[in-house]
């Protein structure tokens, strides 16, 4: 039986995955990116806010913006401060238009793409590595062949580890978000303006937030992190702290949910993921790129993918034989500030910063530029943190970067 050939198969369609696959489509290679959902709007999860340079960096159109934001803002149980800018300082992309965005130009650059499709296994033979996918529209069978299998399947990791028990131990975080129509009135005094939320008020043990959507539309979302939901202590539900937002902060009356959805974050302490096995390289929340501290992915996703698009061309050129060299290279990129992130997150979301602290962290914020604030929210310059702090605070601070040798 022959089977349709493939240079790369790419498993997950998010921004990883779809990413990886325009790349590698564009320089000539013959990829399939394939997607178990079959649209993506049913996959919609992302919150999907990044800085203004991710438009210019990945060359995304205006066409998959939802809305631009020139206004930082952070409150927290008492304390409510903002930083802004006259002009836009990043976008809220439209998470559904994004990823499909990418899909459209893995397909014009002569790519494949399946949507419905679910992975299910592979297995290699005589150099050849083989790949199962289950058609859900009909339950039918699909199997390809392929040089490199890439796995962007996020959290499930589906494809570098067999059972759950190899998997290493994860810090996990989960979060719903809700897509709202509000009135104009309401819209408006909130349009362009990025909210973040943290305190046992607003979102104990995580933080909750506000973006500005097309118009007349937000998103509102709560998130929490937790070492193991067996000793977490008894929590309300995401969906109180949702409401509370809508009903207290934004005061809407009225309000309509468009939709709602949620995800699952599993991120590795240390970033001990597999980033690499024979033909099969890991890309995107697979091996962890995302932020844990502020959970942003996208664009971090992406820049893993564009230097995993970069080996797997040397590879299939005959230039290397393995994929070590992407897993060095990553943790070069991303090992410094994901470990400060990940042991302030620890601090701040599991071992139960106190309400008092973060106020006065907050407050003292205030003293800094709005492009210092930027700094350390989007690009974890923590080294800012430092500038124009007094007395009780910045001697907390530099007891948590002795206690975790930062």
């Amino acid at each position: 039986m022959n089977l349709k050939s493939f240079d790369i198969v790419i498993v997950g369609a998010g921004p990883a995955g779809g990413h990886c696959a325009r790349i590698l489509a564009k320089s000539g290679h013959k990829v399939l990116l394939a997607e178990q959902n079959d649209n993506f709007n049913k996959n919609d999860f992302s919150s999907a806010a990044t800085p203004l340079e991710t438009l210019s960096k990945f060359n995304l159109p205006e066409s998959v913006i939802g809305s631009f934001w020139q206004k930082l803002t952070i409150e927290t149980s008492k304390v409510s401060q903002s930083w802004e800018s006259p002009e836009s300082l990043g976008v809220v992309l439209n998470f559904a238009k994004f990823r499909a965005f990418l899909a459209s130009e893995a397909e014009r650059f002569g790519g494949e793409v399946w949507l419905g499709c679910r992975y299910t296994g592979h297995s290699q033979a005589k150099g050849e590595t083989t790949v199962e996918f289950k058609q859900l529209s009909d339950g039918q069978i699909i199997t390809v062949s392929t040089k490199v299998l890439v796995d962007a399947t996020g959290f499930a990791r589906a494809i570098m580890y067999e059972k759950e028990n190899d998997k290493p131990d994860f810090l996990s975080g989960t979060g719903i978000e809700y897509l709202i129509e509000v009135e104009p009135e309401v819209y408006n005094k909130y349009r362009g303006d990025l909210i973040f939320f943290l305190g046992d008020k607003w979102m104990p043990k995580g933080y909750s937030w506000i973006f500005p959507m097309e118009p007349n539309r937000l998103k509102v979302g709560a998130g929490r992190v937790f070492l193991d939901p067996k000793t977490v202590r008894p929590l309300s539900p995401l969906k109180k702290y949702i409401d509370l937002l809508i009903d207290e902060y934004l005061k809407s009356k009225n309000y309509k949910i468009i939709d709602k959805h949620g995800s699952t974050l599993k991120y590795s302490p240390g970033l001990k993921d597999i980033y690499c096995k024979n033909n099969i390289i890991a890309i995107g929340d697979t091996v962890s790129t995302v932020n844990f501290l502020g959970g942003e992915g996208i664009r971090h996703g992406m820049d893993g993918a564009q230097i995993a698009g970069k080996y797997i061309q040397s590879y299939l050129e005959g230039k290397i034989s393995d994929f070590r060299d992407y897993e060095t290279e990553m943790h070069r990129k991303f090992d410094k500030k994901w470990n400060i992130s990940e042991r302030l997150a620890v601090r701040k979301y599991i071992d139960d910063v106190n309400d008092e602290l973060t106020d006065k962290m907050i407050s003292y914020l205030k003293y800094m530029k709005t492009e210092d604030v930027m700094d350390i929210l989007f690009y974890y310059k923590f080294e800012k943190i430092s500038r124009g702090l007094g007395g009780y605070l910045l001697r907390k601070i530099k007891g948590w970067i002795k206690q975790f040798h930062l």
